[in-house]
């Protein structure tokens, strides 16, 4: 953290964060940190005793009710963090029988499991462990609150209320109050449930991690654009994950994985997340920029016209104020080929509604704080808004002087428009003879406008 924010001064750059809780995650207990070497066709205990050391016949578990929620037949696999199915150090195990609190399960495939941290799945069964544990709430109350962050990311969520709750929690500790909350899809119960889990969460992560493991892999693609257009559909940022694992140990990604994540582009994916390639992986930054070069491939050959109507035709009439302004911005820019939209916000929410059409031109929404007292001090709100949007696709945020109204009473803006200009010019997106659509709010109406610009 400390690094990150010497790099934000540095760079000149805004940053977010985000915290990715625990949930209800079934752990194999290895204190020694040996590798533990199982063999296909043997037989293997997996006990809730976490003070047994763990050997190829005997795996303890970090949860107490595994007896109760499985059944002869069923199949657990155990895998790294962040790298299952990686062959050589994942495993299947199918369930034998039960003995007391211990289950014990016959191994289908050899493999070592090396390394520190390996969780345990169980196909389709739901384990009774709440998803916000009280771990996870005590490093969200005191870390979490020391650094501010920007987003939670809730582990396994399996239904509306889980967000609800985890909404209610931050709600108490000051300003978490304003933190993001992103839903992670990782079984089947999360994705029965998708609808209304996208109703509550400000954005989805789609774990192919763990859904991998609770899915047939020949239904994980349909999963993945079915809720990433619900996501499109909503506004809400959808985020893909596990693209790129071969670059953990190899410098370039196999050409599937390069496909795989041109497709999450084309499908409209608003974010990548890289786990094991840049938690454990020996190329991170390497990996970085593979996969940036393939998004911004991927973004040239985007079909906007066709998401365009798309979206129009789902919204359907009468549309919203807002959502009529945002969409008129987005026609406007694109009829008159614009260099780039400028959208003044205090909420963010104008330029998340512009960027929700995905226009082909960036952007760029200029947060002007608003101040607050809470009658002993004054403080500005717009930090936690112009971070939160860079995770939305299209989307470049700067933090205006708070002395510059987002709405303007007679019509002239142009200290803090000229600032924009200048931010867009020095990043090469606005070039002399371009034109610009500018979306600000005047008094109560809305305006969109086109501004010619001169050298």
């Amino acid at each position: 953290m400390e690094n990150l924010k010497a790099a934000v001064k540095f760079t000149k750059k805004l940053c977010a964060i985000m915290l990715d809780t625990g949930g209800p995650e079934l752990q194999v207990v290895n204190k020694s940190e040996h590798p533990i070497t199982l063999e296909a066709d043997t037989k293997v205990i997996l006990t809730p005793d976490q003070d047994k050391q763990a050997t190829s016949n005997l795996l303890p578990i970090n949860f107490h009710g595994l007896y109760k929620a499985v059944k002869k037949g069923d199949t657990i696999f155990i895998g790294q963090y962040l790298f299952t199915g990686n062959e050589t150090t994942s495993v299947w195990l199918e369930v034998d029988e039960l003995k007391g609190e211990d289950v014990i399960c016959l191994i289908k495939n050899s493999a070592t499991l090396s390394g520190t941290l390996y969780t345990l799945h169980v196909s389709q069964i739901r384990i009774e462990m709440p998803t916000l544990t009280d771990k996870d709430m005590e490093v969200i109350s005191t870390w979490g609150v020391r650094n501010n962050i920007d987003f939670l990311s809730l582990s396994y969520t399996r239904q509306a209320e889980d967000v609800r709750q985890a909404r209610s929690f931050l709600s108490k500790l000051g300003e978490l109050n304003q933190t993001q909350i992103f839903a992670k899809i990782e079984n089947i119960e999360g994705l029965t449930h998708f609808d209304e889990i996208l109703q509550e969460a400000d954005g989805i992560i789609f774990s192919r991690g763990t859904l991998g493991v609770d899915l047939p892999p020949e239904k994980v693609f349909l999963f993945q654009k079915a809720s990433v257009y619900k996501c499109n559909m909503m506004g809400k940022p959808a985020v893909i994950t596990r693209v790129v694992d071969s670059m953990t140990d190899n410098l370039r990604p196999t050409r599937a994985e390069a496909t795989d994540v041109a497709n999450a582009v084309l499908d409209g994916s608003d974010a990548i997340l890289l786990g094991a390639e840049t938690l454990i992986g020996l190329y991170p930054v390497e990996t970085v920029s593979t996969v940036g070069k393939i998004c911004a491939e991927a973004e040239k050959v985007f079909n906007q016209d066709v998401y365009f109507k798309k979206t129009v035709k789902h919204v359907g009439e009468p549309m919203t104020h807002l959502e009529s302004i945002a969409s008129s911005a987005v026609r406007a820019a694109i009829k008159v080929k614009a260099s780039a939209i400028i959208c003044f916000t205090s909420s963010g929410q104008a330029a998340r509604l512009i960027a929700k059409y995905r226009p082909l031109m960036p952007v760029i929404s200029v947060v002007i704080p608003r101040l607050r007292t809470n009658q002993l001090r004054w403080t500005f709100s717009g930090a936690f808004e112009a971070r939160q949007s860079l995770i939305v696709r299209g989307l470049f945020s700067m933090l205006a002087d708070p002395r510059h109204p987002a709405e303007s009473k007679n019509g002239t803006n142009d200290s803090v428009l000229k600032v924009a200009l200048d931010h867009g010019k020095a990043s090469g997106v606005i070039k002399p003879h371009d034109r610009v659509v500018v979306c600000q709010k005047l008094g109560d109406a809305s305006v969109v406008k086109i501004i010619e610009l001169e050298d």
